[in-house]
């Protein structure tokens, strides 16, 4: 784990944890945090309550860890997404 980080780097983790479909291997893989190591830096920088709330968010989310994912690759994609056009949703 890397000990020092600057206070933007910081901001980036703690935003990407609480980021649904943004996975564990994907903070691994752009700061080096192993997903123990996300939760302890989660943990010293959050208020108690603060952390309570994302652990309990994170613990049941599928989207948070890659193998879980019901979908390969990308992003996912509701069945109704192509029905949106110009920002506006088509009348069915």
């Amino acid at each position: 784990m890397k000990k020092e980080f600057t206070i933007e780097e910081t901001d980036r983790i703690i935003e990407m944890a609480w980021e649904d479909r943004t996975t564990f291997d994907a903070i691994k893989f752009q700061f080096g945090l192993k997903e123990q190591d996300v939760i302890k830096l989660m943990r010293r920088e959050m208020k108690l309550s603060s952390f309570k709330m994302w652990r309990q968010r994170v613990q049941g989310r599928s989207t948070k860890h890659s193998k879980k994912r019901p979908f390969e690759e990308g992003r996912f994609k509701c069945s109704r997404q192509k029905q949106i056009t110009h920002n506006k949703i088509s009348k069915r």
